[in-house]
């Protein structure tokens, strides 16, 4: 075995608590769970999630919104019964694939 080494940092207490439960329900403790964290590190050569700055401004989802709400008004109108049977053919469709 290599010779092992003490890592210590500070972190606020309640979070540390909900973290060490999250961990404790997929059964690790929290020092496993960051030795995890160091070998995928090591593995991926970088940070084991995706990481990005993303600044989305309120002008975005307003256009976001509109563009749809355009792409909408083109779609022709359906019936009830066109609804209903589109509902039907999509609900025959899952219950083939749970076969």
């Amino acid at each position: 075995m290599s010779e092992q080494v003490l890592i210590q940092f500070r972190a606020d207490k309640e979070l540390k608590q909900e973290v060490a439960r999250i961990y404790e329900d997929l059964g690790l403790d929290l020092p496993t769970a960051f030795r995890i964290f160091l070998k995928k590190s090591k593995q991926v050569k970088g940070l084991p999630f995706d990481v990005r700055l993303q600044e989305t401004k309120r002008e975005d989802f307003k256009d976001a919104f509109y563009a749809l709400r355009k792409e909408a008004e083109t779609l022709p109108e359906m019936s009830l019964e066109e609804i209903n049977a589109e509902i039907a053919e999509a609900r025959a469709e899952r219950e083939v694939g749970r076969k």
